[in-house]
């Protein structure tokens, strides 16, 4: 079993930044493949983010790249999620997701186990 604990969420200015943490236990963080997700209200959960167990590989939704970017850090057991220049449309709750392979996935049913969100509230 992996527990997934979200944090750094809130609300911001459009053109403001965030970051998101998800801290992992459980099972040995180098051994998982990381994601990030957001569902808005009335839409489905959508891939953000995502970052290789090895940390190699990553992959972004185009409607962030260059804005958002995923890292993690080994001896805290933790991924983060930087957000820039943030856009009211990037309004949701935010979900952190483990994988145990060594890809970059952007499926939502590629993953094993989810955190609780966090909410992002960006204003105009």
């Amino acid at each position: 079993q992996v527990q997934l604990v979200e944090s750094g969420g809130g609300l911001v200015q459009a053109g403001g930044s965030l970051r998101l943490s998800c801290a992992a236990s459980g099972r040995t963080f180098r051994q998982l493949s990381m994601g990030w997700f957001r569902q808005a209200p009335g839409k489905e959960r959508e891939f953000v983010a995502a970052i290789s167990w090895s940390g190699g590989i990553t992959d972004y939704a185009d409607s962030v790249k260059g804005r958002f970017t995923i890292s993690r850090y080994a001896p805290k057991n933790t991924v983060y999620l930087q957000m820039n220049r943030l856009k009211p449309d990037d309004t949701a709750v935010y979900y952190c997701a483990a994988d145990i392979s060594d890809y970059a996935r952007a499926g939502v049913h590629d993953y094993d186990y989810w955190g609780q969100g966090t909410q992002v509230t960006v204003s105009s």
